[in-house]
């Protein structure tokens, strides 16, 4: 389960296309929600989100770039408690406490197919990155044998949209 990124000066995807071009192909910017291994069954966790009704949108702020995985990865973390987002996985786990934390987070650069350099980070540091996005909809994603991520289905968790 994942949110997909909307964002409005697509920097984000700008940075991921230069420089991880693969795995800009094979899946959009985005903050993973729940990873496989938690949905399961998966009917239980689709009638949980189909049930969701939110007043408002979820909002995740944002700092800046970091580099990860011995420096060849780059993210930008997320800020403060995340309390919307905690929230949020509680509803699709139907948990009322978690039992794994997920510190949301976008990927610029995955290890597994880029390595970052104090060149490249030093060009990434410069962009104006965003530090906050919304989030009213997730997305059930799949990738097979490696190949690029496909949505099988997306759920609007936003019902009443006046208080956003």
């Amino acid at each position: 389960m994942t949110l997909f990124i909307n964002e409005p000066n697509g920097i984000i995807e700008k940075i991921r296309a230069e420089f991880n071009p693969k795995q800009y192909n094979l899946i959009p910017a985005h903050v993973t929600l729940c990873r496989e291994n938690e949905i399961e069954p998966i009917e239980n966790t689709i009638a949980r989100i189909k049930s969701i009704s939110l007043k408002k949108i979820i909002r995740i702020e944002f700092g800046k770039a970091e580099r990860f995985a011995e420096g060849k990865g780059v993210y930008i973390s997320s800020l403060g408690h995340n309390n919307e987002f905690k929230e949020l996985r509680k509803l699709v786990l139907g948990q009322s406490e978690l039992e794994n934390e997920q510190v949301p987070h976008i990927t610029l650069m995955h290890p597994r197919n880029s390595t970052c350099t104090n060149e490249i980070f030093e060009r990434i540091e410069n962009y104006d990155l965003p530090t906050e996005l919304k989030f009213g909809k997730i997305s059930l994603i799949e990738q097979r044998n490696g190949g690029k991520w496909t949505v099988l289905q997306e759920f609007g968790i936003v019902k009443n949209k006046v208080a956003q």
